[in-house]
């Protein structure tokens, strides 16, 4: 499959995995769609043309193909950006020292204001290359400043967006807090964005402060909590897309209780949402669901419930999708648990060496999310433990574990 478009390669991927025959998805399409399509020897010729690269679908059947294989069009036929589309759509830089010294000045017009997102919108796409520790510092110190405007002469609106601004930054803080495994400062630092949210009438603030909360409960396996956190988070925030990681953390709860059906259900929920609201305008922000991550979220599901082949898959579409155009990784995090995704299905299939490879590769990264990384690599030593317990590579792995948990 070298050289053929990266969405045509996964629709022959998709259709292997399930074992199912070009006809199979065919007939299967109709049920992805209320209106009449072509004739089966239509629509399977155009499958074909589809499945080898040469005709792109139409956006309508984008959304059906991908539905079919319970992933969004924007995660399935996405592209490589270039450099070029890369910077048109960056979020640019705010002169720092200009926007300094006019807040020490206490000038707060629109523009600073307008600076200000800036450097907060900048420091939310930071959040999944940029060091921890480096970038909490910068974080806490902005939010500092903020903290010092909302006690000038401002207008109410000014105030407002101020509370807004705070409020994001605030969980920016959080979540770096909770990453460096500082889970009671993180959790003031939740609260305090909620807080933030609630006064500023900012929802967007309030459901991420939610989906933080189903974040902190799933790490520490409490599932109850992760569901009623889900719950407030979607009725605070409506159809905006921290909805659409709400859903997914629900369905990664119920995942882990054994509810299969409620698993399927929940996932088609975010999935159906996510496909209905616009794409991001930084995918690289961290409050701001890119339709490529709803892979990654599957991922996680479809390893709990035991569907090695379909997690595999969706391991290697995050992989890929966590490299830029010249290969560098620009996702760590989602490629550390794309890794012991991989890792989990070799050691389910037997494959000791390959698991072992992948676990050591997931625990390499220099930016991690320990919580969330202690967590999924706890399931493949679990896995490795029940079926090579005896082996020196296994009680070394589970060392590991145990260093970086502490």
């Amino acid at each position: 499959m070298t050289g053929m478009a990266p969405w045509a390669r996964r629709m022959k991927k998709e259709r292997e995995i399930r074992s199912w025959t070009q006809k199979d998805c065919v007939e299967r399409l109709r049920y992805q769609t209320t209106r009449e399509l072509p004739p089966l020897h239509t629509m399977l010729d155009q499958w074909k043309r589809w499945e080898n690269g040469r005709v792109l679908p139409s956006p309508e059947y984008q959304r059906m193909i991908a539905s079919l294989f319970g992933s969004v069009s924007g995660a399935f036929f996405t592209v490589v950006r270039s450099p070029q589309e890369i910077l048109a759509t960056a979020v640019p830089d705010a002169d720092t020292p200009d926007l300094l010294a006019r807040l020490r000045r206490s000038a707060v017009d629109q523009a600073t204001l307008e600076s200000l997102r800036l450097t907060v919108d900048r420091l939310c796409a930071d959040y999944p290359v940029v060091n921890a520790h480096q970038l909490l510092t910068e974080g806490r110190a902005w939010l500092a400043r903020l903290a010092d405007l909302l006690d000038m002469r401002v207008s109410l609106a000014q105030h407002r967006e101020v509370l807004s601004m705070a409020g994001m930054l605030a969980l920016l803080v959080g979540c770096l807090e909770q990453d460096l495994g500082h889970n009671p400062a993180a959790e003031n630092t939740r609260r305090s964005a909620l807080t933030l949210g609630t006064e500023a009438g900012d929802t967007n603030v309030i459901g991420w402060a939610h989906e933080m909360t189903c974040w902190f409960a799933l790490v520490r396996g409490d599932y109850r909590s992760v569901l009623t956190a889900a719950e407030a988070g979607i009725d605070a925030a409506g159809d905006q897309s921290v909805s659409v990681q709400l859903h997914a953390q629900a369905a990664k709860a119920w995942s882990r209780i054994g509810d299969r059906g409620r698993v399927e259900v929940t996932l088609d929920k975010g999935r159906q949402l996510l496909e209905s609201i616009p794409p991001p305008t930084d995918p690289n922000h961290h409050f701001q669901v890119d339709p490529a991550k709803w892979d990654f979220y599957a991922m996680d599901v479809l390893r709990r419930v035991g569907e090695d082949k379909l997690a595999d898959g969706l391991a290697d579409e995050v992989l890929s999708k966590s490299q830029d155009w010249s290969g560098k990784v620009i996702s760590p995090m989602r490629a550390a648990e794309a890794l012991v995704t991989k890792g989990v299905v070799a050691a389910r299939a037997g494959d000791l060496d390959t698991a072992i490879a992948h676990g050591r590769q997931a625990l390499a990264g220099d930016r991690q999310s320990l919580p969330s990384l202690v967590m999924v690599g706890k399931e493949l030593g679990e896995v490795l433990k029940s079926r090579y317990g005896d082996a020196p590579e296994t009680q070394e792995y589970i060392e590991e574990m145990r260093a970086l948990a502490s």
